[in-house]
């Protein structure tokens, strides 16, 4: 960990450029496109449904 006291500089501009070129890619992307071309998501399908009718719960008794 010497190394850093001495080159930290280095380690900045790294960093920098990273923070940099993130944000430039994340400029390219166009939100509209994607929602207008955005693939349909499937149906849900719930497991729990399978489930319901062999509840093993007692039921309540209406008064």
């Amino acid at each position: 960990m010497e190394w850093i006291k001495d080159y930290w500089w280095i380690v900045l501009i790294i960093l920098a450029g990273i923070l940099i070129s993130g944000i430039k890619e994340l400029l390219r992307v166009d939100v509209k496109a994607y929602l207008k071309d955005k693939p349909e998501i499937p149906p849900h399908r719930d497991n729990n449904a399978e489930w319901d009718a062999d509840d093993d719960r007692p039921k309540d008794k209406k008064k």
